[in-house]
């Protein structure tokens, strides 16, 4: 027995309150006593209880009115109810509602300390089960995502904060900055960690394929369709349904998302009936969505029935202080697929990555890396095994192209200066007063210049 273990009793006969108290007190139990069902609903509201025992038949107010609003409140409580002999059905009706078991007046002692145990035994077994799902979402946390950038930070408080909630979250950023990953970052932190996580690439699928492939179809809706199948929708069901570019979705299919999300049912294909679905959407693009609104493009509600929460994803080219962390990972990863003791890459490569814009974003380092390793014979990369597209260093001048739809020049002018300054600090190793003297600037003005560029916030050493 649990001494700790707290149990409210509920019963409008004195003799079995006090009765049940001195028996569960005895048996090293905390037990607290109510007459009525309106004492237990505010000593539940006031307080936290493993158990609660409870008459099923009282003068003003059922036990089965305390059992939905402990079920609705704690419903981890497990609730006993005790019923007289010959309502025996009604005790069942009780279980039916949510109650954990019933005992049958008059019993024995050895019967009500079994069910009561057996009941504590469950409800610590599920406490134990939630603590280690707990502990298991945070060992999986973010996944594959890697980065310790102010950024990338910026990024993972975000993940953190809309996990927990049931609202759609629209991904944005360019190919190969780890939007799938977000997304399941997002579902592994979810309470529906343990339910399905299905991606559907939008742009992969052909339209008159994706239909079905989203919400199944019925034996004989089409040429082919020998037999019911269960679309995408019913496969995510109480978990998480990522659409990978979902800026490629038709005008057509948009309709029949937007309905399904609004309506939370989906009709299979060649189908008469609605099926209900519980499925957190998680959307992602390269595009720019709400250009492609104004253009005409993309739904406006639509749109704004998936940018509930949007989750910026910054290029590479943006976190260049994150390229090394990178890579580490990616050397480690291939060189034990491969079979290569490599330590890593040296620093006269590591420089080349860092000045590297890499346009295909964390994508492209990855097969940067993959290729460097299987090249490699030594036990560190060097600069030779990258790729000549790596090895072109970036221009230098600032305005050496202007493209076509034109730029923003503050935005380029910070951009260029945060390149230089990130330089700067990599180069002296993270001493600012060195970086300062780098790039011909007083330690003042250098402070000043982090503080405007938000780049303060490493505990990089001002000596």
């Amino acid at each position: 027995m649990n001494e700790r273990s707290r149990i409210l009793v509920v019963d409008d006969e004195l003799s079995m309150r006090e009765f049940l108290e001195m028996f569960f007190r005895r048996e090293g139990y905390d037990v607290t006593t109510c007459d009525s069902v309106d004492e237990a609903l505010l000593a539940v509201e006031s307080d936290d209880f493993d158990l609660v025992i409870t008459d099923l038949q009282m003068p003003e107010r059922s036990g089965l009115e305390l059992l939905a609003a402990v079920r609705e409140g704690t419903p981890e409580t497990p609730v006993v109810m005790i019923t007289a002999f010959g309502t025996t059905e009604t005790a069942i009706a009780a279980m039916k509602q949510g109650a954990q078991d019933y005992i049958t007046k008059p019993f024995k002692l050895d019967e009500i300390a079994v069910v009561v145990e057996k009941a504590l035994e469950k409800k610590n077994l599920a406490s134990e089960n939630r603590r280690l799902r707990t502990q298991l979402r945070s060992q999986r946390r973010h996944r594959s995502l890697i980065g310790n950038s102010g950024a990338m930070q910026r990024v993972y408080d975000l993940i953190a904060q809309v996990a927990e909630t049931k609202t759609n979250v629209l991904i944005q950023g360019e190919s190969g900055t780890g939007k799938e990953l977000v997304a399941r970052a997002i579902h592994d932190q979810s309470d529906r960690s343990e339910k399905p996580f299905v991606a559907v690439n939008c742009a992969a699928i052909p339209d008159n394929l994706l239909e079905s492939e989203l919400f199944g179809h019925v034996k004989g809706a089409f040429t082919g369709a020998v037999q019911n199948k269960p679309g995408l929708f019913e496969t995510a069901d109480d978990g998480t349904l990522f659409f990978d570019e979902i800026g490629e979705l038709s005008p057509a299919l948009q309709v029949k998302l937007l309905r399904a999300i609004q309506d939370k049912s989906i009709r299979r294909v060649g189908g008469t009936g609605d099926q209900r679905v519980d499925v957190r959407i998680v959307a992602a693009t390269n595009r720019r969505l709400e250009e492609e609104v104004v253009a005409g493009r993309f739904r406006e509600d639509l749109y704004y029935r998936l940018n509930v929460i949007e989750i910026v994803l910054p290029p590479l080219r943006e976190r260049p202080e994150d390229v090394p962390l990178l890579v580490h990972h990616f050397v480690e990863k291939y060189a034990d697929e491969l079979g290569k003791p490599l330590s890593g890459c040296n620093e006269e490569a590591i420089d080349a990555l860092m000045d590297h814009d890499f346009p295909g974003n964390v994508r492209e380092l990855e097969n940067v890396i993959e290729r460097a390793v299987a090249l490699t014979r030594e036990s560190e990369i060097r600069r030779d095994a990258l790729p000549p597209s790596v090895l072109r260093r970036k221009e230098s001048t600032l305005a050496s192209r202007i493209p076509s739809e034109g730029l923003d020049l503050d935005q380029t002018l910070n951009a260029f200066e945060r390149s230089l300054i990130l330089e700067a600090l990599q180069r002296s190793g993270g001493v600012k007063k060195r970086a300062a003297q780098l790039l011909g600037i007083s330690f003042r003005s250098f402070r000043y210049r982090l503080d405007k560029l938000g780049l303060d916030e490493s505990p990089a050493g001002d000596a």
